[in-house]
């Protein structure tokens, strides 16, 4: 549900930001997400489902490798499950899941001072990365969606859905290992180092 949410809101996010409007956002946990918007940039809106819930997920997996960064990441990752269950379908599996989702977040802060957040954050980014990437390949590879992002993007702009299914998975996997070598080279803090900062930042007392 969250990735499918990360999608929705990737396609929102650039309609706004290219001069459209979002009329509304449906998340379904059996039959998927659509976003229905006016004006905005194609060449944009419709890649930047698939491709937006991929960059969110290495700046996630980015994050995942500093105790500090996960705790701001999780703040972020707190909202999303609560905008997910304001837009999906009201079904009490849905409801109960993104609540333990959040749950666990919270519990995660006062774990030797949020050390247990990174995991979490840090699996979450992975998940959404190859998820975002199975999903293209699985709408736009393996079975070919007619109604896909994809589809729409090939009639208007030329090609075939499925080569655009392998440029975006492509560059979804980039994404994804950018976020690794980023986090690597960019945290080299040992975990106690990571620890002692994460005292002065949004404290917990355990």
């Amino acid at each position: 549900m969250l990735v499918i949410a990360f999608h929705e809101f990737g396609h929102a996010i650039t309609a706004c930001c290219t001069g459209g409007k979002v009329e509304s956002i449906s998340l379904d946990p059996h039959e998927g997400g659509v976003t229905h918007m006016r004006g905005g940039k194609q060449a944009i809106t419709l890649p930047a489902g698939y491709l937006g819930s991929s960059l969110i997920g290495a700046l996630l997996t980015f994050c995942g490798f500093n105790i500090v960064a996960s705790k701001i990441a999780s703040i972020v990752l707190g909202v999303c499950f609560l905008l997910t269950l304001w837009w999906a379908r009201k079904d009490w599996l849905t409801i109960i899941t993104i609540l333990l989702a959040v749950g666990l977040l919270v519990a995660c802060w006062f774990i030797r001072h949020a050390e247990a957040l990174r995991f979490v954050v840090l699996f979450i980014g992975v998940m959404s990365s190859l998820y975002s990437v199975w999903d293209i390949c699985d709408d736009l590879i393996l079975r070919k969606v007619n109604s896909s992002d994809a589809y729409v993007f090939a009639k208007r702009y030329g090609g075939s859905s499925r080569c655009w299914g392998v440029i975006w998975s492509i560059i979804s996997l980039v994404f994804m290992v950018a976020g690794i070598i980023a986090g690597i080279a960019a945290f080299p803090q040992s975990t106690q180092q990571q620890i002692d900062d994460s005292k002065g930042v949004l404290p917990t007392r355990m």
